[in-house]
């Protein structure tokens, strides 16, 4: 029913990569998932490690997301096509437009007007559906622009944002209609922002407060991404996540996993 996804945070060495990938799979996550921004590790190689280290295992490799703007499309699918081949076929590409405006000044690269970004987006997303069509391709994002051209071409579509009193039912119904008979063939995933790891049952919001800075935390509490409560009580909304939005992909960040590892024994 579900797959969950687990962001690595410290790739310092291979060591720690592969010691952190046996433990995900221990804890019953399916993906191994790394982020790209200026500052943190390269994804490419850090994802080759991933893959030379779980050799054996099951683990699905993934990036989530690339910053489109960083890459050439013939480039990107060259190293695409090498790290499916050498994984055994276990990658997936997650994209999206890029968002943070220093990154691009850093990489001396120009911040385009948002919808020029989506544009090369959706330019880099054809070619490498294209050329490496094995490769399952994911888009997150939450605009209509984006989400537009996810309905077009993505397998996976990780949804964000939206407005009104359930934002991600009214994310989900654009991308419907947008997708059209393509829908039923899309996997909603869905970006868990908090998850209680004191025993007390209460999360940090700081995360989820970043992304949404005028809600109270009562209000934030109810977002779909942010588990609170028993065990039990995260495992039912998280089932809720799956039969009244139809997400079953969710991802957690490295410092949520092993918390959350207890919700995927509740489910499974």
């Amino acid at each position: 029913m579900f797959r969950f996804g687990m962001g690595l945070r410290d790739t310092s060495s291979a060591a720690k990569v592969r010691d952190a990938a046996r433990r995900a799979e221990d804890l019953g996550y399916d993906v191994i998932l790394v982020p790209d921004h200026l500052g943190a590790p390269a994804p490419f190689p850090v994802l080759s490690t991933v893959a030379a280290v779980t050799e054996t295992l099951t683990l699905t490799l993934g990036t989530f997301v690339l910053n489109a703007g960083f890459y050439k499309p013939a480039l990107l699918a060259r190293d695409v096509a090498a790290l499916h081949e050498l994984s055994g076929g276990r990658f997936e590409v997650g994209l999206g437009a890029g968002y943070v405006r220093e990154e691009f000044d850093a990489a001396e690269l120009p911040f385009l007007p948002a919808r020029r970004r989506i544009e090369y987006l959706e330019h880099l997303t054809q070619y490498l559906a294209e050329h490496v069509p094995d490769v399952p391709i994911m888009i997150a994002g939450g605009g209509d622009r984006l989400l537009t051209v996810a309905a077009r071409w993505a397998a996976i579509v990780g949804v964000t944002g939206g407005s009104g009193e359930d934002p991600l039912a009214e994310r989900i119904s654009f991308l419907r209609e947008a997708a059209g008979e393509r829908f039923p063939d899309i996997e909603l995933n869905v970006a868990i922002t908090a998850v209680p790891t004191d025993g007390s049952g209460m999360p940090n919001l700081s995360m989820t407060r970043h992304y949404a800075p005028d809600l109270s935390d009562e209000q934030l509490l109810t977002l779909p991404g942010v588990l609170s409560g028993s065990v039990d009580e995260m495992a039912a909304k998280v089932r809720r996540l799956h039969d009244e939005y139809g997400a079953r992909y969710l991802v957690v960040q490295a410092a949520h996993a092993e918390a959350f590892g207890e919700v995927i024994a509740a489910l499974r």
